[in-house]
């Protein structure tokens, strides 16, 4: 149960990142929910970059865990 927690989690970072990374390039003045964050686009691409890597790391991790319980097949 927990890792499912977490898995969730990773993929919602994950989701979030992607297409607010794809918005970002597509349209560099729309920076969605880092509208707020000083640096401009470098700043706000960067983090959007950070997110997708932390939710990917975080869910893999935590499908192996659960895997590796027996949760999963």
């Amino acid at each position: 149960m927990k890792y499912d927690i977490f898995q969730t989690l990773g993929v919602a970072l994950l989701v979030l990142g992607g297409q607010g990374a794809i918005r970002q390039l597509v349209d560099h003045d729309n920076a969605g929910l880092l509208g707020r964050l000083p640096g401009g686009f470098a700043a706000s691409i960067t983090v959007y970059v950070v997110a997708v890597a932390i939710g990917a790391a975080v869910a893999g991790w935590a499908r192996g865990k659960a895997k590796a319980i027996g949760q999963r097949s």
